[in-house]
């Protein structure tokens, strides 16, 4: 059996809500009021008064709010990311920072002995550089 699209659960739920509880709104609730409100069921009389554009969502709100809910996640996303990979890399580079200190000095200090004897090695210094 194959599960209800988001589309007709959100559909469902405006037509025939369940009992009103401090939790539990519809998307038409969630969109159109700013908080929670207890309301009596609905009637079938009372249904036929509701204008036809309460009654179901418009065609593409949900691909619409789907798009919407994914913009605002990939930003904050980005956003947290950023942070917590620049956090992690200060503190990596603090951790390393004296140990790569110590590593360039010993490769300058090697390379100048290393120079210094080879320049040795290869003969004296002419006596007069004018």
């Amino acid at each position: 059996m194959p599960l209800p699209s988001a589309k007709d659960s959100v559909e469902r739920a405006v037509a025939s809500p369940p009992p009103a509880t401090p939790s539990s709104r519809s998307v038409q609730d969630a969109i159109t009021c700013p908080a929670p409100v207890a309301a009596p069921a609905i009637t079938p009389r009372a249904q036929e008064a509701v204008p036809k554009q309460h009654q179901a969502l418009p065609e593409g709100f949900e691909e619409f709010m789907v798009h919407r809910v994914m913009q605002r996640v990939d930003v904050m996303l980005e956003k947290r990311l950023r942070d917590a990979i620049a956090t992690v890399v200060q503190e990596q580079t603090r951790s390393v920072l004296p140990r790569l200190r110590e590593e360039i000095e010993s490769v300058v200090r090697h390379s100048v002995y290393e120079a210094v004897a080879d320049e040795l090695a290869a003969g004296q210094a002419p006596a007069s550089v004018a």
